[in-house]
């Protein structure tokens, strides 16, 4: 058999060399691939299948280990590993290179590592991992073994990974932190992130941060902390890179070289007079194309997209996604140059601000906790206003149909839900794409006419539809299939003009009542499920017992 896979490893047929592989034992295959040539390792263990490889990749030596793991591609190597136990990962971590074991090492084996104080290959492991991926594995690790995983970080990557795991756990993280621990944190954090940090925590914590932050620290945060919770202002950092007009590339470049270590971005810096106010930018690009002895004023650009400090956060954010910017300046009453605002909080803006959204349009309260740290006593606050309320509001389609039950029949009645769905569910369509057009810029309160002109259009052209729709069942699947007799062609007639009244009118209130929640400067978002369900709920009921009111008697 080695001659066989001999042969087929020379002429590069890996397939046939793996299906001959396979059907070894783990220790055979393991003896197998470790007599192969480094070359002929990975293009083989890549034909294997995955729980075969991870019995054989526990047998192997770590040099061969070693190969493995860096040859699969991502996708193989993550299949291979889900069949590997905790166990023999973190023993094939020990023995392999900090840059290679990365690919691997996911929270469990942290974790395990971690409580067997393995700090000889936790350590340079640690260092070589993202913030990102750090953050979450922060999120598993005990109270008591939080500081313990953070005191082995680098001090740069400690502040880092610090902003991005959750507040509660940087709540615990501090308390168990001492004070020259946390000044470090500090010192190294973003000033903007120092203030996030200041207003997510509870105020004692607050206290300990502001008396161990130095006097310079506490006058910015104090500053920012003045600016409205949604405004530009409340978002934006002053670490920023500034330059003057009659300075050359050549000083730029020095200027760079002295402060970078302190901005949060060095790409984009901007150019300001004497006297503070804005005047130009230039980018990292245009220094590096330009001469030495160019002045900054020659290559500036002078036509600056700016906000100011008061202008709502949203609306900045989506002006840094619709330029495609890296960074806003951010200017006061006089376009003095107070900060900037960089696009990873344009992100987080945007992710919240959408959130927001698709909560009330489900009619639930924000809540800024993530879904499984949220109490069941949260939850419940948040979702029964809405409940009660439209618990409420179902009284007017109650009392319609009190008024109307000697008229309708029971077969008319069974057709209640059919439209009063329909009618949801068309406004809900209409509601969305207006609610989602005003958060896109796409459309103005000015444009109400016309959005109603469309709309219109659209709701004969799905009335219509609908309407014919609905007759046709009603007459061939309920009257003839099920043989419901109540059925004949004037109710039928009744309702299925009653379903084409009812989406027009949808579409009217669901793409009206955004506009004019706009209008009032409120949030369209909050309309969207509850108002408009309620509405339609009880105008299409109204529609339906008057129309059969009115011509049931003459049919």
């Amino acid at each position: 058999m080695d001659e066989e896979l001999k042969g087929l490893l020379a002429s590069k047929d890996y397939i046939a060399a793996a299906s001959l592989v396979g059907k070894l034992s783990p220790e055979e295959a393991a003896r197998v691939l470790s007599e192969l040539s480094a070359g002929e390792i990975v293009p083989l263990a890549r034909e294997l299948e995955s729980d075969f490889l991870a019995d054989v990749l526990v047998l192997l030596e770590p040099p061969v280990q070693q190969a493995i793991v860096e040859g699969l591609h991502d996708d193989q190597l993550e299949e291979v590993m889900e069949d590997v136990s905790v166990d023999d990962t973190v023993d094939i971590i020990e023995d392999l290179p900090e840059g290679v074991a990365r690919r691997i090492a996911e929270e469990d084996e942290i974790l395990a590592l971690l409580k067997e104080r393995n700090f000889s290959v936790l350590k340079p492991l640690l260092a070589s991992m993202n913030e990102i991926d750090l953050a979450e594995v922060f999120d598993s690790v005990s109270e008591e073994d939080l500081p313990v995983l953070f005191r082995i970080l680098p001090k740069d990557l400690a502040a880092e990974v610090f902003v991005e795991i959750d507040p509660d756990v940087q709540e615990k993280l501090l308390k168990k932190l001492s004070d020259r621990e946390v000044k470090k944190v500090m010192d190294e954090l973003f000033l903007d992130d120092t203030v996030d940090l200041v207003q997510e925590m509870p105020s004692s914590v607050v206290k300990r941060l502001l008396a161990l932050s130095d006097s310079e620290t506490r006058a910015y945060i104090n500053e920012i902390l003045k600016y409205p919770k949604d405004s530009a202002g409340s978002i934006m950092t002053i670490e920023f890179v500034r330059f003057f007009p009659e300075m050359t590339v050549k000083d730029a470049f020095d200027h760079i070289r002295a402060q970078a270590i302190d901005k949060e971005t060095i790409y984009t810096c901007y150019v300001t007079d004497r006297e503070n106010k804005l005047i130009g930018m230039v980018t990292a690009k245009d220094l590096m194309l330009s001469s030495p002895e160019k002045s900054i004023s020659e290559i500036m650009e002078d036509n600056v997209i700016y906000v100011h400090t008061l202008d709502d956060k949203e609306e900045v954010a989506r002006t840094i996604s619709d330029y495609g910017f890296l960074a806003i300046p951010v200017v006061d009453e006089e376009r003095r140059l107070v900060g900037i605002v960089t696009v990873d909080d344009a992100m987080d803006v945007i992710e919240e601000e959408n959130t927001e959204d698709i909560e009330a349009m489900a009619g639930v309260l924000h809540e800024s906790k993530p879904y499984l740290k949220t109490s069941v006593l949260s939850i419940y606050k948040n979702r029964v206003p809405w409940l009660l309320i439209l618990l409420i509001s179902a009284t007017f389609t109650g009392l319609i149909l009190n008024n109307f039950e000697s008229l309708l029949s029971t077969a008319m009645l069974a057709c209640v839900p059919m439209l009063m769905d329909t009618g949801g569910n068309s406004g809900s369509q209409a509601s969305v794409t207006v609610i989602r057009s005003l958060a896109l810029g796409e459309l103005e309160t000015g444009d109400t006419f016309r959005v109603l002109w469309k709309e219109f259009r659209v709701s004969l052209l799905l009335a219509a539809t609908l309407a014919v729709a609905c007759f046709c069942k009603l007459q061939l699947v309920d009257r003839l299939l099920f043989g419901f007799e109540g059925y004949t062609v004037g109710p039928c007639l009744v309702v299925s003009l009653a379903l084409l009244c009812t989406v027009i009118m949808a579409k009217f209130v669901g793409s009206m009542l955004p506009m004019l929640v706009k209008k009032c400067h409120l949030d369209p978002a909050a309309v969207a499920s509850p108002f408009i369900t309620t509405i339609v709920d009880a105008v299409s009921l109204m529609i339906f017992c008057g129309l059969s009111a009115l011509l049931l008697p003459a049919v």
